[in-house]
C-alpha cells in the first residue's frame, strides 16, 4: 500500500511529479521552515533534487528524511533514544530486534546512533550494522562499515561479509579485487603433497562437493538436479556438509562425509583420504563457506560452481562452470580460475514448490498491467531505479509490484517511494509485499504482467522462480555484455525467449513498452514461459549431469597428463 501524501504536501507532490521544480522548492522551503523534522517533506526534497541533478543534495535530503522518518517511527514504538546513545548494550537490543522483524531501516538507525556516540558495541552488532545497510542497497555505506568491523575481527568469514557488496557495484573488478585479496590472507595456507590421480580407466570418477547445506538452503534447487541424475554406474560422489542429519534424503549410494567439525587442515587431510578426483564448491564466498579447505589443495582438481559466477579469488581453484558463450563477454581481469564452458545454461534449476496451473497475464482482467520485482531490495541499485523509473514513466498507468521481505519496512517502502518519485512516478503505482511461502507465493507470481530485472546484478533464482511460473522477466545483458548481464541472457535464451533481452537502457525501456502496449499480445507471450522453461535446458537435469561428468572427467585428464609429464 502507498504512503499517503499528508495534506499539506499533495501541491508540491504534483507540481514534482509534473516536473515543476521552482514551484516545489517554494512549497518545501516553507514547510521545512515550518518544521525541520517534517521528514515527508525531506523525502520530497530529496525526489526535487534527483529530478532537477543535484544527486549529492538529493543523497543527503533522503539521508535526513530516512533518518528522522526511523527515529521517529522507533520513538513511537517506546525506544528511549537518548539511552540508545549512551548504552550500547541497550541499543544492540532494540536494532537486533527491529532487525529480526525485518525492520532493517530501524535497526540501522539506532546501531547508526550507537556508532555515532561512541557507544562499545559487539562486533556481531557492528556486523548486524553493515548487513542491515547493505539489506536496503546503501551498499556504500554497508561497505565501510564493514571495513571497521575487520579492523578489529580480520577472520576469514568476517572479510567475506565485505564481499557481496562489491557484487552490487558498477566495476566488476572491484570485486575480483576484494576476492584476491581475501584469498592472499585466508588462502595461503601450504598445500598438502601434489596429487597425480591415477588413469580413470576401469574405473569411476570420484567427485566431491562441498557445501555447509546442500537441502536447507535454495542451492537445493540447483544441486538436487544434478545429484538425482548422476549415474552410479559412471562417478562415486561425497557429499561434504557441515552436518549429516540434514543431508539424509539423498541416494543411498552418495556418500555424506560431515566436515563441519574439522577444522581446514583436518577436513583436507579426510578429503585427500576419500581419494576425491574433483572437489566441487557450491558455496562461493557466502556465510559458512569453507574455501580455504581448497586452498590445502585435498583433490586434483579443485572447480567452483553453483552458488558464485564470479571469481572465488583462488590460485588453488582451477576452473569455474560458466554457460557457452555465443558472442564475447567482458571478462578481462575478473577471474583466477580458468572458465569452463558446460552448455546453454549456468546451471539447471528445479522449482522448490508443486506449482499453480498456468494462467493468464493479469491485465486482461484487471486493465492495469502490472510490473514486479521479487528481487532482494539490496540489487535496487541506482542504475535500476532509473531504468524502472524511465519505463514507468514511459507506460502511463502501469504499476510496480515490489516483494521481498523487508519491504515490511515503512522506511525502505517510503524510500523506495522518493527514489522513483524523482523519475516521475507516483507513491500510489509502487506496492509492497513482504515474504510468503508455499501457494501464497505462487499465487504471488499470477499478480505480475512483466518482470523487472535490476542492474548491475541481476536476478537468479528469482528470474529462474518467475520463468519457472510462467512470468516473463524483461533483463539487460549490456553492450558490451557484462558477466551478469551474461549469466542474465542466458536464462531468458533458454527458454527461447531472445525478446526479453535488452542490450542498453534505452532498448529496456521501448521492450518493456512494447511488451505491454496490448495485453493480448502480452499473454501470448506468457503462454510460451513456462512451456519453455520446461522444455528447455534450464529442465535438461539428465543432460547437464551427463555435461558435468564429461567436463569432469576431461578435467582430470588434463591434469594427470600435466603431472605425469
Amino acid at each position: 500500500m502507498a504512503t499517503p501524501t499528508p495534506p499539506h504536501l499533495t501541491g508540491i507532490e504534483r507540481a514534482i511529479l509534473a516536473g515543476d521544480i521552482e514551484t516545489a522548492a517554494t512549497g518545501l522551503a516553507a514547510a521545512l521552515q515550518a518544521d525541520p523534522t517534517d521528514f515527508e517533506a525531506r523525502y520530497w526534497l530529496a525526489s526535487a533534487l534527483q529530478m532537477a541533478g543535484d544527486e549529492q543534495g538529493a543523497a543527503q535530503a533522503l539521508q535526513v528524511a530516512r533518518n528522522v522518518h526511523a527515529l521517529t517511527l522507533a520513538q513511537n514504538l517506546g525506544v528511549d533514544l537518548q539511552r540508545c546513545a549512551t548504552d550500547g548494550a541497550y541499543a544492540e537490543q532494540i536494532a537486533a530486534a527491529f532487525y529480526a522483524q525485518h525492520f532493517v531501516a530501524l535497526a540501522s538507525a539506532i546501531y547508526g546512533i550507537a556508532e555515532q556516540a561512541g557507544s562499545a558495541l559487539t562486533p556481531q552488532a557492528r556486523l548486524g550494522h553493515a548487513l542491515a545497510l547493505q539489506h536496503q542497497g546503501r551498499v556504500s555505506e554497508a561497505i565501510t562499515v564493514f571495513r571497521a568491523v575487520l579492523q578489529g575481527q580480520p577472520s576469514p568469514a568476517a572479510q567475506q561479509f565485505l564481499l557481496y557488496p562489491h557484487l552490487l557495484l558498477s566495476d566488476p573488478l572491484a570485486y575480483a579485487d576484494e576476492a584476491r585479496a581475501w584469498a592472499a590472507r585466508h588462502a595461503a595456507s601450504p598445500a598438502g603433497p601434489a596429487i597425480t590421480p591415477p588413469p580413470l580407466a576401469g574405473r569411476k570418477l570420484r567427485i566431491g562437493y562441498v557445501a555447509p547445506s546442500f537441502t536447507g538452503t535454495q542451492v537445493r534447487q540447483f544441486i538436487a538436479p544434478v545429484l538425482g541424475a548422476h549415474d552410479p554406474d559412471r562417478v562415486e560422489v561425497v557429499l561434504y556438509p557441515a552436518q549429516a542429519e540434514p543431508e539424509a534424503s539423498w541416494p543411498a549410494w552418495i556418500d555424506i562425509n560431515p566436515i563441519g567439525h574439522l577444522d581446514d587442515a583436518a577436513a583436507a587431510d579426510l578429503i585427500r583420504q576419500d581419494r576425491i578426483d574433483v572437489l566441487a564448491d557450491c558455496w562461493g564466498h557466502t556465510a559458512g563457506s569453507r574455501l580455504p579447505v581448497f586452498a590445502r589443495r585435498p583433490a586434483p582438481v579443485q572447480v567452483a560452481w553453483i552458488n558464485f559466477i564470479q571469481t572465488t579469488g583462488l590460485d588453488q581453484m582451477d576452473y569455474i562452470l560458466h554457460a557457452d558463450a555465443d558472442e564475447p563477454v567482458d571478462l578481462a581481469g575478473q577471474f583466477s580460475e580458468a572458465i569452463w564452458p558446460i552448455g546453454p545454461v549456468f546451471n539447471v534449476f528445479r522449482p522448490a514448490y508443486e506449482r499453480l496451473p498456468p494462467g493468464d497475464t493479469p491485465a486482461l482482467a484487471s486493465g492495469v498491467v502490472t510490473y514486479g520485482s521479487f528481487n532482494h531490495p539490496c540489487k535496487l541499485s541506482d542504475r535500476t531505479i532509473a531504468l524502472w523509473g524511465r519505463t514507468l514513466q514511459a507506460t502511463p498507468g502501469t504499476q510496480l509490484f515490489l516483494k521481498y521481505r523487508y519491504y515490511v519496512d515503512p522506511v525502505l517502502q517510503r524510500t523506495t517511494e522518493a527514489r522513483l518519485a524523482a523519475w516521475g512516478v507516483a507513491p500510489d503505482r509502487v506496492l509492497f509485499e513482504g515474504e510468503s511461502r508455499g501457494e501464497e507465493y505462487l499465487a504471488a507470481f499470477n499478480r505480475i504482467d512483466l518482470a523487472l530485472d535490476t542492474t548491475p546484478a541481476p536476478g537468479s533464482t528469482t528470474t529462474l522462480e518467475a520463468l519457472a511460473n510462467g512470468v516473463p522477466v524483461l533483463t539487460l545483458a549490456g553492450d558490451p555484455m557484462t558477466l551478469q548481464g551474461f549469466y542474465a541472457r542466458s536464462m531468458a535464451l533458454a527458454v527461447g525467449l531472445p525478446e526479453l533481452v535488452a542490450r542498453s537502457p534505452e532498448q529496456f525501456v521501448e521492450r518493456a513498452v512494447h511488451l505491454t502496449a496490448d495485453p493480448v499480445a502480452l499473454n501470448t507471450l506468457r503462454a510460451r514461459v513456462r512451456p519453455g522453461f520446461d522444455t528447455g535446458p534450464l529442465r535438461d537435469e539428465a543432460g547437464y549431469a551427463r555435461r558435468i561428468e564429461a567436463a569432469f572427467a576431461r578435467m582430470l585428464e588434463r591434469a594427470r597428463m600435466a603431472r605425469s609429464g
